[in-house]
């Protein structure tokens, strides 16, 4: 289920800034979520300079490099998980890009386990033990005590 697309100006990275980004985003990913590194998936989605817009102007014009990330979880994730990721994106592209911090946004997207297939399976099937799990840990901190 980790997925992590960052939206970049194309032509304002070179190959081995998006390597290490590509990477540290993977290895983030699993150590948050405690997830194998076979489950994750990291995408960059270049952008023509001249169709990426940033505080008001073109890229090709203003020469900004404004990235944008977004990044899906099955819903029930804890809400510091949620944090610690989109805090650590944001740290890797200001540290490896050396883009300004002020100008990254990011977002978290989380999906119902039933509309998420893996392999063609539901995950609410497939990763049923572990949704469950994550169901009754939520509902034990929510819960008052006696």
């Amino acid at each position: 289920m980790p997925i992590v697309n960052f939206h970049l100006v194309e032509g304002m990275t070179s190959a081995q800034q998006d390597e290490r980004l590509l990477i540290g985003a993977s290895r983030l990913y699993a150590e948050v979520l405690q997830a194998p590194m076979e489950r994750v998936r990291a995408f960059i989605t270049p952008h023509p300079a001249g169709r990426f817009a940033a505080v008001g102007g073109l890229a090709a014009n203003n020469g900004l490099h404004a990235p944008y990330f977004d990044f899906i979880v099955l819903d029930g994730r804890p809400v510091d998980e949620i944090h610690r990721l989109l805090a650590g994106f944001t740290d890797l592209l200001v540290d490896i890009l050396g883009v300004r911090r002020d100008l990254v946004r990011g977002s978290c997207r989380r999906v119902a386990p039933e509309d998420w297939a893996i392999g063609g399976i539901p995950a609410s099937v497939l990763r049923k033990d572990e949704v469950e799990a994550r169901a009754r840990l939520a509902a034990s901190k929510t819960e008052p005590h006696a």
